[in-house]
């Protein structure tokens, strides 16, 4: 049995509160997400926004689109994606690299197709509180080969933010958050500690495994799984095929909230100023009245 370092403390694993499956729908142009959080069953899981599955092959994609008030995280899982913004910042996030974005008082920026075939990945929308909604934008970008790992007794886990099997991420998050993509071997057993006050889930990635406790029924590729009350997660992979899956887990904000879109404030008059804002280029989008991506202008957006 593999046990994450630091389990002993562990006083109540956390159960299976709430399972979907996310079913694929078009977003962006062209694009297909699956997507778990932020659909009509799920609309916020506090601080978590949006989960979305995505896959793009060219020339579909999310062109120039703006952001207000929250981060986005940015996982590839195969391919590429292009990133460029009207602050002049530019990227290609390769499969395995992370991005976490801070949209905080405006982004503009557009995410394209970087390569030939599908690309997939996770992208991941965390609320911030109200005393960061309005920051300057930021980013955190970590090479595949930069992101910390662990290997024990069959489990291998990649550490985005927070910390397990005794490696600690060096990702800053405004909201406390941890971001953990396991891969259990068959005949593996994971137990990590979860801070006993956080909103957590799983999303499966790859093969099927058991949460919770050993009595509950298995689960699989693209089902979200809600955790219930507790200060850790049990984990077993019973089939003869691996099983990846991400782990994340955030301190719940507890405040109100207005959502429009790619918009996120606490207030409906937040809402409606950051509209305004952005469709007079003021407050934080001043750039947008002359900008244009070189991936929308070459595709012909």
């Amino acid at each position: 049995m593999a046990e994450t370092k630091g389990c002993s403390h562990v006083k109540e694993f956390r159960l299976v509160s709430r399972k979907f499956l996310a079913r694929p729908q078009h977003e962006g142009v062209g694009a297909v997400v699956r997507r778990s959080i932020g659909r009509f069953e799920l609309k916020y899981f506090d601080p978590f926004l949006v989960l979305d599955e995505f896959s793009v092959t060219a020339p579909a994609g999310f062109p120039d689109h703006p952001h207000r008030g929250f981060e986005t995280v940015t996982y590839m899982l195969q391919g590429a994606v292009r990133h460029e913004d009207f602050e002049g910042h530019k990227g290609t996030i390769e499969a395995g690299d992370l991005q976490w974005m801070t949209a905080g008082r405006g982004i503009v920026h557009s995410e394209m197709p970087a390569g030939q075939g599908t690309q997939k990945g996770l992208q991941l929308w965390i609320n911030l509180p109200s005393k960061y909604k309005m920051v300057e934008p930021r980013y955190q970008e970590v090479l595949s080969k930069d992101i910390v790992e662990a290997e024990e007794d069959g489990i291998k886990v990649r550490v985005i933010a927070g910390e397990a099997l005794g490696i600690k991420s060096p990702i800053y998050t405004r909201t406390p958050t941890m971001y953990l993509d396991f891969s259990l071997k068959p005949g593996s057993h994971l137990q990590q500690p979860i801070p006993k006050t956080w909103n957590a889930f799983v999303y499966i990635l790859e093969g099927e495994g058991i949460f919770g406790n050993l009595k509950s029924q298995p689960a699989n590729s693209h089902h979200i799984l809600l955790l219930g009350p507790g200060d850790g997660l049990e984990a077993w992979n019973k089939s003869s095929k691996l099983l990846r899956f991400i782990l994340v887990g955030a301190e719940p904000l507890g405040e109100p909230l207005v959502q429009f879109g790619p918009f996120v404030m606490n207030t409906q008059q937040e809402i409606d100023q950051t509209i305004d804002d952005f469709e007079n280029f003021a407050n934080g989008f001043e750039k947008a009245r002359h900008w244009r991506s070189e991936s929308a202008v070459n595709i012909g957006f």
